[in-house]
């Protein structure tokens, strides 16, 4: 492990981060699971730290018409039972303070998602995730990474390991950036930065080595996204590791204590129903805290 301390002294002087975060539009894409309340959760509380809009979100599918065990439900049918969770949700005081909009949709989940997001202006998306043992049936949950996939902008993803409850108020203190040498990750730095400077965190930057990679030059690499001088408020602190990806970012995540990890998902055409086994997908599915994709070049390869 290369701590902070160990390579300070070579971290070249910067301008000081300007950049903060907007979340000012957060779209919740919801399936009314446990997991979808509890991705909520977690977007009420960003919304209270930064005076967002909320706009719970469900799309009932076409497909669903399909289902052998709906066939004899009407859509009408399925819209008020839509209505009568979104009531449920209304009804338990959670929106108490943040400003909220609901919105039943009937279509495909990525087409009808994308044309909300840019109908109205959305920052942030926010889906919960049902992990590697997903219900049979094309919920949001078991689509995750579809629209992590899709999205242009920033994902936030509530996976099943994720029990904490959020605080009223977000608080990061401590923010995993998990990065391949630097490479094609400045954006998702950015947010990273920008999050620990707004909340005075300490930032970890990993590295994993899946081979003998140079480590002097994987230092260099992540230095050059560390923004520095008097008004760095935030603690970076660097970790190369070797071994499998996905297992380390785990293992450091827990170790740190995070409370967010930040990944690159790279894009992709086409994906199956059944979830690919990505690393992006294994980390979201096995974290212990919501993780932020941030859609540009991969973070690894094969991620």
């Amino acid at each position: 492990m290369i701590s902070h301390q160990s390579i300070e002294q070579h971290i070249p002087p910067k301008a000081a981060v300007t950049t903060r975060v907007s979340f000012a539009k957060i779209l919740v894409a919801t399936d009314f699971s446990e997991t979808s309340d509890r991705a909520l959760e977690y977007a009420l509380s960003l919304a209270r730290t930064y005076l967002s809009k909320v706009f719970l979100t469900h799309v009932i599918p076409l497909n669903l018409l399909l289902d052998r065990e709906l066939a004899a439900a009407s859509r009408d049918e399925m819209h008020l039972a839509a209505r009568t969770e979104m009531d449920r949700i209304e009804a338990s005081g959670r929106f108490f303070g943040v400003a909220h909009e609901e919105i039943i949709e009937e279509g495909t989940l990525w087409p009808s998602l994308e044309d909300l997001i840019r109908r109205h202006g959305i920052d942030l998306v926010v889906v919960g995730t049902h992990g590697k043992r997903a219900a049979r049936k094309p919920l949001v949950g078991s689509n995750a990474e579809e629209i992590f996939r899709h999205v242009a902008v920033p994902v936030l993803t509530v996976g099943p390991g994720v029990e904490r409850e959020p605080l009223y108020g977000i608080e990061l203190k401590n923010i995993l950036l998990a990065v391949e040498s630097g490479i094609g990750t400045e954006r998702q730095s950015v947010y990273a930065f920008a999050l620990a400077q707004e909340h005075c965190s300490r930032i970890t930057l990993l590295h994993v080595a899946e081979h003998n990679d140079d480590a002097d030059m994987i230092v260099q690499q992540l230095k050059r996204l560390v923004p520095s001088g008097g008004d760095l408020h935030c603690l970076p602190l660097f970790r190369i590791e070797k071994g499998d990806t996905v297992r380390e970012i785990l293992r450091v995540a827990n170790e740190t204590h995070a409370d967010l990890i930040v990944l690159g998902a790279k894009a992709r055409g086409t994906l199956t129903v059944k979830p690919p086994r990505t690393k992006a997908y294994e980390v979201v599915c096995g974290a212990s805290c919501p993780v932020l994709t941030i859609k540009s070049q991969p973070l690894y390869t094969r991620m």
